[in-house]
């Protein structure tokens, strides 16, 4: 591509967390000539922050389901008959806890449909967001090349999709693989610890952790993320051929454990925040089910008695909701060594902290989310 020409971009799953502060950075850069993004999700029922309105706007949106080949014309061709330069995947089903099935047709139906259309197209560059839960996890930080097992079957369909596009010819590809990803607007793991923290405030009780402080839940944040999928999709096309890595790790510097969430916890909601250690952990991974229906249960009520006592009437897609699946006794330690020496790429944020616990709440109070 000539130096002047700005590449155009096809962004799948661009209303969801990850692909809509993806758009948003291509428009606050001016980095794409044209942008379009496809998701089955109309805008209206996004949960779409008044930033991104402009990078979000009704002409870029492609309502469709990318894993059906039916909808591939209106997704792929564009008005001047040429094709997409970039090709970014944010899409695929986020939730936990869902049946095989789900995974298979949202996930990896939606990769594999992708990875063939795209080589089909002739495309250069060909991103897929993927997942570092697809790590055997071990005491040091996870390599490309660390051997695989994924966590839970989340990860597992992502895993499969991975191997799958490497059998796909002249696919020109790149998987990026993140961490726990924060920041504003955050409906997932982190969102989810901050309202348990927000309902142990108003029931007046020590926030307990599972396991142990030492335990590792590396980070990186979404605007980080962001970037290092567009570093990745300019990597590829200017290094189309099939030799160089394959899979990247993207991560902060912070090397976040537990205990660096719990002193975030306090400081910023003056909760104690205590852990229980392996010994209980154990036992409480015996029945586990119980555990965190017993948790559910308590906190979901005390949520719901707050949203109601505050008058908020749309809660959007924040709760206190713990899924089984997140729930690891597993280090999320990852390396991210070989995509910074390979594309220049640097984190802006260097850790979770306090401030990126006391930025998501300004953000969720922004859309009225907020008890």
């Amino acid at each position: 591509m000539a130096s002047d020409k700005k590449p155009a971009v096809l962004i799948v799953g661009g209303l969801g967390f990850i692909g809509r502060h993806l758009a948003l950075y291509l428009h606050e850069n001016d980095l794409a000539s044209e942008v379009r993004l496809v998701d089955k999700v109309l805008p209206q029922l996004a949960w779409l922050a008044p930033e991104f309105e402009e990078a979000c706007s009704k002409d870029k949106f492609v309502q469709a389901d990318a894993s059906r080949e039916q909808h591939f014309p209106r997704i792929f061709d564009r008005a001047n008959g040429e094709q997409f330069d970039f090709v970014i995947n944010c899409g695929g089903e986020t939730r936990h806890s869902q049946p095989d099935d789900v995974y298979e047709l949202r996930s990896y139906g939606l990769t594999v449909a992708l990875g063939r259309e795209v080589a089909r197209r002739g495309i250069r560059s060909f991103v897929e967001c993927s997942t570092a839960h697809v790590y055997k996890p071990g005491s040091s930080p996870r390599k490309e090349d660390d051997k695989l097992q994924p966590w839970h079957n989340l990860a597992k369909w992502k895993m499969k999709a991975s191997e799958e596009l490497r059998k796909i010819p002249g696919l020109h590809y790149t998987l990026v693989r993140l961490p726990h990803v924060y920041g504003e607007y955050d409906p997932g793991y982190f969102s989810t610890g901050i309202c348990l923290a927000r309902v142990h405030l108003e029931m007046q009780k020590d926030l307990e952790l599972l396991y142990t402080g030492d335990l590792k839940i590396n980070t990186v944040y979404v605007k980080d993320a962001a970037s290092a999928l567009w570093k990745a999709a300019e990597w590829r096309y200017n290094n189309p051929s099939d030799s160089g890595p394959r899979a990247f790790n993207v991560v902060d510097h912070g090397n976040t454990r537990q205990e660096d969430v719990a002193i975030a916890m306090k400081t910023v909601f003056g909760l104690k925040c205590s852990f229980l250690g392996s010994l209980v952990s154990q036992f409480a991974k015996l029945n586990m089910d119980d555990v965190v229906d017993d948790m559910n249960e308590e906190c979901l009520q005390v949520w719901a008695e707050m949203l109601e006592e505050r008058k908020i009437e749309r809660p959007g897609p924040i709760g206190p909701f713990l899924e089984k699946d997140i729930l690891k006794d597993s280090d999320m330690s990852l390396d991210g060594t070989l995509f910074e020496n390979t594309t220049g790429w640097k984190p802006t944020r260097e850790k979770f902290d306090a401030d990126s616990v006391r930025s998501m709440i300004e953000s969720y109070k922004r859309m009225g989310w907020w008890p």
